[in-house]
């Protein structure tokens, strides 16, 4: 029990400090944290769905297009992830507000906390949802750390974005994905020496 309430204080904690990340740093320059939030700007693009509701969707289709791989305990912690995530961005985003923000600083620092929370959620092998449910999947297979994967999926989606919007935002929100997944991947090497850990449905 002891363990199970530790998982579940780690698991909150890293996805309200994503959420802080995104909600005060990068959302209020319409910056994507990752692959799930540039799907999320195109299909407000296309059919100006509500960004929130988007990015949502998106998360539950990678997460039931991954529920063949994944025990049901990790998909329920990455229920877990989302909602609190979700809930974070907004109750930041209506409860702080910095004025005169610098794009550069607020990039980094938004990052930067994107970084550790996302980091302390793949630690306890629990996704942030969107297509970290998919970096997971192929670190476990190629038994390597989760940045790399996760960098590569959300920067094509970028590309893809950047294409049909514009390339600013987007250049920043590769800058973004650069510096979190090397957060990331400093904390699973401080945390359990390269190892990431998931659990698999058996078949």
């Amino acid at each position: 029990m002891g363990r199970f309430w530790k998982k579940n204080g780690l698991v909150v904690s890293g996805a309200a400090i994503q959420g802080f990340g995104m909600g005060v740093f990068l959302f209020p320059h319409a910056i994507p944290s990752g692959g799930a939030g540039g799907l999320a700007v195109l299909l407000n693009y296309w059919f100006h769905l509500n960004t929130g509701f988007a990015l949502w969707m998106v998360n539950l289709i990678m997460l039931l297009l991954a529920v063949n791989y994944l025990g049901s305990s990790s998909t329920i912690w990455t229920i877990v992830s989302i909602t609190v995530t979700s809930l974070s961005i907004y109750l930041f985003q209506t409860l702080i507000h910095i004025p005169d923000s610098n794009v550069l600083v607020d990039v980094c620092l938004g990052s930067i906390f994107l970084g550790v929370g996302v980091g302390i959620l793949l630690r306890e092998g629990v996704s942030n949802g969107g297509v970290g449910v998919i970096a997971l999947i192929i670190s476990q297979a190629r038994n390597t750390l989760p940045g790399k994967p996760l960098f590569l999926i959300n920067g094509s989606i970028f590309i893809l974005t950047a294409s049909i919007i514009k390339w600013e935002i987007i250049l920043q929100a590769l800058f973004s994905q650069f510096v979190s997944t090397l957060i990331v991947d400093l904390l699973g090497k401080i945390h359990n020496d390269h190892s990431y850990s998931i659990t698999w449905r058996k078949k």
